[in-house]
């Protein structure tokens, strides 16, 4: 079952929103969708939902156009949170279970895995409105895939999230991966993306600066990413051939932004001069500094 938009674009009068959007999900794949707000994730999203019409393209799922796939194969949880406050929490997700057509006494067992799983036992038979942020969250996220879909969107899962709850959300996502579900997300924490997507697509107004592995995104800025140890002062490392930027960390720590990774060499039998280098590492940039890098602002 795959997911497939072809020249997707919508334009809004004088304003293009989505241009010409190609990609591909498979089946069982989880895909980032990243970019800065108003980048277009919203209205993709909303486009693969069937709550908004594309201007030009198709969107298909397993070969058909999404408009004459029923509404069951697909779980959503929007940026912007709402679940019934005056429900309680149980009674809230086999009501969107039930939605779905879900039997009850199936439902009734995955409702208590998944309350046991995100540590809500104690909140089962509570109000949605007494929930903390987090919780509300955590029982939203639930009743997106409580009936199964077979493919999920997750638009800013991690928003407002501790770091425990956190946690919890990623080793769902993975859970739910390995169970052959194919999962959608976005995301302003690189991180995240980094730790869970296996391919993903770069918006900038629109359109799309990259779609594809993250390690052939990286691989188009190389390894230039140098972290040493070394008493070795700013002025110094700075001197090196090759180094474009270095930024002193604690601990003696220094991170050296290379040329290219050939000068790597080089610096490392400078710093060593024979003997024993207690740190020396390179790497690829992190998807956080390729997003400023090919954004050219902030993460916002």
């Amino acid at each position: 079952m795959t997911l497939q938009l072809a020249g997707v674009t919508k334009r809004y009068k004088d304003f293009t929103a989505v241009n010409q959007l190609n990609f591909t999900i498979e089946k069982g794949e989880i895909f980032g969708l990243i970019g800065q707000n108003g980048a277009g994730k919203t209205t993709t999203f909303r486009m693969i939902l069937d709550l908004q019409d594309t201007t030009e393209g198709s969107i298909t799922w397993a070969g058909k156009p999404i408009k004459s796939v029923s509404r069951d194969f697909l779980g959503y949880l929007p940026e912007e949170r709402g679940i019934f406050p005056q429900m309680k929490v149980e009674e809230q997700l086999l009501f969107f279970g039930e939605l779905h057509g879900m039997d009850k006494a199936d439902l009734k067992r995955d409702i208590d895995f998944w309350i046991t799983r995100f540590d809500l036992e104690e909140k089962r038979h509570v109000k949605a409105e007494t929930l903390s942020k987090g919780n509300k969250q955590k029982v939203q996220l639930i009743a997106s895939f409580i009936h199964k879909p077979e493919f999920l969107i997750l638009d800013e899962p991690f928003s407002g999230l501790d770091p425990v709850n956190m946690e919890l959300l990623k080793d769902a996502i993975l859970h739910l991966r390995d169970q052959g579900m194919t999962i959608l997300f976005s995301s302003h924490q690189m991180d995240n993306v980094e730790e869970l997507c296996d391919r993903l697509c770069l918006l900038k107004r629109g359109e799309s600066l990259f779609s594809g592995s993250l390690l052939d995104l990286k691989k188009q800025y190389g390894k230039t990413k140098l972290t040493v140890r070394t008493n070795k002062t700013f002025e110094e490392l700075s001197a090196f051939s090759g180094v474009q930027q270095v930024k002193m960390e604690r601990d003696n720590e220094a991170v050296l932004t290379l040329q290219d990774e050939s000068y790597a060499l080089e610096i490392f039998e400078r710093l060593s001069n024979g003997a024993y280098i207690e740190k020396f590492s390179l790497d690829y940039l992190s998807l956080h500094e390729i997003f400023k890098e090919k954004v050219g602002a902030a993460v916002v």
